[in-house]
């Protein structure tokens, strides 16, 4: 029997994906390259267009399709709040509850350039407290602490979201209640 290259390669590419398996790789290569080309072409269309136009937010790092996301741009959420994460989509899931009104900061890398980029961010934004969302783990604890300590001479409050969210989970697979219990009781470090 002749191997189907196309619909094989379609399989594995989909099978890369985060959380897609063989079995939901199969069945989505199947209804895209069979049940609905139509379908497959605007998810075709709907990557080139996301690959081309989203990129990060210059001031926070999150997703955005201009040169600040609709966070950074909303003077509304210049309320003094902070909120640091280590991943942009971190954001998303955050923003997706809907319970925080301030601002984020990502904070991809531990260095010098970082830390002046979120100094600059507290000054311009009159930010009085900080707090870290991060997921639980020795190396979060250890992150937290670096950046307190560099920010020490900025009069700053800092606190974490409480620990109602299990260590080592990302905040993707934490239900909305938990995060927004956690994030509610966040704790002053």
């Amino acid at each position: 029997m002749k191997e189907e290259k196309y619909f094989n390669d379609l399989i594995n590419i989909l099978q890369s994906l985060p959380s897609v398996g063989k079995k939901s790789a199969t069945r989505l290569a199947y209804f895209l390259a069979v049940e609905n080309k139509f379908a497959a072409l605007r998810v075709a269309q709907s990557i080139q267009d996301a690959v081309t136009h989203i990129h990060q937010c210059l001031e926070c790092g999150g997703v955005s399709e201009d040169e600040l996301c609709s966070i950074c741009a909303d003077s509304g959420r210049h309320n003094g709040e902070l909120c640091i994460v280590q991943h942009p989509k971190d954001i998303l899931v955050l923003e997706e509850s809907n319970f925080f009104k301030g601002c984020y900061f990502v904070l991809q890398e531990n260095n010098d350039f970082a830390v002046e980029k979120l100094k600059k961010i507290i000054r311009q934004h009159h930010i009085q407290e900080i707090i870290f969302a991060f997921s639980p783990s020795l190396a979060s604890d250890t992150l937290a602490l670096w950046l307190e300590d560099k920010l020490k001479d900025c009069s700053l409050l800092f606190t974490r979201i409480a620990q109602g969210v299990p260590s080592g989970v990302s905040f993707e697979n934490i239900d909305q209640i938990s995060l927004w219990k956690a994030f509610e009781t966040r704790t002053k470090i």
